[in-house]
């Protein structure tokens, strides 16, 4: 009997990394890749596990399409058939007010995933096209969300009202919270392998070119520092994090800049990239001798320290520290300059954990739909799960 299989599509603004995973109890990684620099000096790296592979002829990537055109062919000339993919999960970072899980993606709920599309400019146009994609090349393929919205769906008031007229909230301005997937597989790891920390008050730091972090109260989530979009919280590597509303006001009125340009400003400007001039890559910035590069790097790390004590605040302490993602996890420079400043408050557990968003995807859509993907016939015409 041949191998079906479950494909996992991240896609960011210039990229889509994929992971190919078997239709089995254990999801065993079968192959796995990324496309970047899509729209410029594209590149593709993929490997299966464990036998050899062939590369295919690579031609740039002008769009998305291009990208996941070449991702498909190459699983194809790798012999994994498309007609055994039976299903694709996508990250996607916006829910908005209605997903609080996994989702379905039939014709309503992507209709609400696109009109909730300026929440998360810099990411859902992307997360979505890959749907569209994948629905023209792959027949009869079901396709579900995971969104990075979800993990903190149950978030209580406190944590989700912004200081503004209760109509506001009424509305969807609200505070959401991003990087769910990633929290949820750290959530899942440190129960796995830190049972009495999970138990416990623990912040984790998601850094990486987005970051933030999150407040977890036995396993759940219970604060986060990014809000409606993934622009508050933290200074990024070109987003600005939290910043004084009345002074992009000011910006508006006394230097002239357009709606436009403010979210080009706030989005692709600033943060690392915009206080030092040079770069939002923190391995450049940590080996330059330009005082903007270290100017950057320390007020990234105050800014770090200083939400995690308030994410420590909204759970009455902290028991532990979780660094994950591409900063968190590989900057080791970064990690103990946010813990010397730390070094006041009470003794407390720090651990890196690699983070998984891929896997976390693949298990949160085989626990909550594996008898549909495995019975397809049933779910052609399924509602969507709010």
């Amino acid at each position: 009997m041949e191998q079906k299989y479950i494909l996992v599509i991240n896609a960011g603004s210039s990229s889509a990394k994929f992971r190919l995973f078997g239709l089995e109890q254990d999801l065993p990684l079968l192959a796995q890749g990324l496309a970047s620099e899509i729209g410029g000096e594209s590149d593709f790296k993929a490997k299966t596990s464990g036998r050899e592979t062939e590369d295919l002829p690579l031609c740039p990537f002008k769009t998305h399409e291009d990208a996941i055109d070449h991702l498909l062919a190459w699983l194809v000339h790798n012999d994994f058939p498309l007609e055994n993919i039976k299903a694709a999960a996508h990250r996607i970072v916006h829910g908005g007010s209605r997903f609080s899980k996994p989702a379905f993606l039939n014709e309503e709920t992507l209709d609400y995933l696109h009109s909730i599309t300026h929440l998360a400019p810099l990411h859902q146009p992307h997360n979505l096209v890959s749907v569209d994609i994948l629905e023209n090349k792959v027949p009869n393929i079901l396709q579900y969300g995971c969104f990075d919205t979800a993990f903190h769906a149950n978030h209580g008031p406190l944590f989700t009202h912004f200081a503004l007229p209760l109509e506001m909230a009424e509305k969807g301005v609200l505070r959401y919270g991003f990087h769910g997937l990633s929290y949820d597989w750290i959530a899942s790891q440190l129960k796995k392998d830190h049972p009495n920390l999970a138990k416990g008050k623990v912040v984790v730091a998601h850094l990486g070119n987005g970051a933030s972090l999150c407040a977890l109260e036995n396993g759940k989530s219970i604060d986060s520092t990014m809000g409606m979009t993934a622009v508050d919280g933290l200074p990024m590597g070109t987003r600005t994090g939290a910043i004084d509303a009345g002074a992009l006001l000011y910006i508006m009125r006394h230097m002239d800049y357009s709606i436009d340009d403010i979210d080009n400003l706030i989005n692709k400007e600033s943060g690392l990239k915009g206080l030092s001039g040079i770069s939002n890559d923190v391995k450049i910035l940590s080996e330059s001798d330009e005082d903007t590069a270290k100017f950057a790097i320390e007020y990234f790390v105050l800014k770090v320290a200083q939400y995690i004590t308030a994410m420590a605040v909204s759970i009455g302490g902290m028991d532990g520290l979780i660094f994950t993602a591409g900063i968190g996890e590989n900057a080791e420079n970064i990690r103990n300059l946010v813990l010397k400043r730390l070094e006041f408050m009470p003794e407390f557990e720090c651990h890196v954990i690699p983070t998984n968003e891929e896997r976390s995807i693949a298990e949160s859509v085989w626990k909550n739909y594996a008898k549909d993907i495995l019975d397809s016939s049933n779910m052609l015409h399924k509602e969507a799960a709010f």
